[in-house]
């Protein structure tokens, strides 16, 4: 008779572990969050430096895009989070209620509902069980509405992660265009950024389990094209005495 507290053998590369997709989620969330703001700082100050040689000017528009950009990613995602925590509370104070006002309509609808991921009625009914013994509310929680407790959103961590993402992101072109000397400071900045985006395309690839050099082509092409469609507009706007 095996013992029910041994644990089960994984695979190496699927490790059951509980809230690893949370995990997964909030690294691949922060890779883009980085990549956002590179993109976006990138493409102010490179489109600056195309209409004015002058340091301050290109200084002032960098670090306003990239509190600018911080401030607006932390409310938008301190929003969107806030709006999800409320759902995911709701959903859980109904179930809580559910169980409470007639238990027994609530295991069979448990029953029922591993029946359909293709249980015999039997088992179903002892799985259902042996899970409400262990926790009614969790056992419903997972089964039928695919939420974790214990895992609930935070809008704050979500903001601040997000507004952290941006700004490390955003930092490295501002640096770039910053710190070499004029003659070289674009061209710089080009590399730079390029070479980030191909990083972080081939991060959220790996985390995503997509195409490596897919992601990779295609996010670095999109900030190419960023970068120069903006310079060549702050090209123009200086050549032309706008600016």
């Amino acid at each position: 008779m095996s013992d029910s507290t041994s644990v089960l053998p994984t695979h190496p590369d699927e490790p059951h572990q509980g809230g690893l997709a949370g995990r997964l989620n909030w690294l691949r969330a922060g890779v883009l969050g980085a990549n956002d703001g590179i993109v976006s700082t990138a493409s102010i100050v490179v489109g600056v430096a195309g209409a004015s040689a002058s340091v301050p000017a290109i200084a002032t528009a960098g670090v306003a895009a990239l509190v600018g950009g911080a401030v607006s990613m932390a409310l938008g995602e301190y929003v969107s989070v806030s709006s999800q925590r409320d759902s995911q509370r709701s959903l859980i104070d109904q179930e809580r209620r559910e169980l409470a006002e007639d238990p027994d309509a609530e295991l069979e609808e448990l029953t029922q509902l591993w029946q359909a991921k293709g249980l015999e009625r039997v088992t179903a009914e002892r799985v259902a069980a042996e899970l409400t013994a262990e926790d009614a509310l969790a056992a419903h929680l997972s089964t039928e509405l695919g939420i974790d407790e214990t895992e609930v959103v935070s809008p704050w961590n979500a903001a601040f992660a997000s507004a952290a993402a941006f700004s490390i992101g955003a930092l490295l072109p501002l640096l770039a265009i910053l710190l070499p000397p004029a003659g070289v400071r674009v061209p710089v900045t080009f590399v730079v950024v390029l070479v980030a985006l191909a990083l972080t395309g081939a991060t959220g690839a790996r985390i995503g389990g997509g195409s490596v050099p897919r992601a990779t082509v295609r996010v670095v092409v999109g900030g190419a094209l960023a970068l120069a469609a903006t310079f060549a507009i702050g090209s123009v706007l200086g050549t032309s005495g706008l600016v």
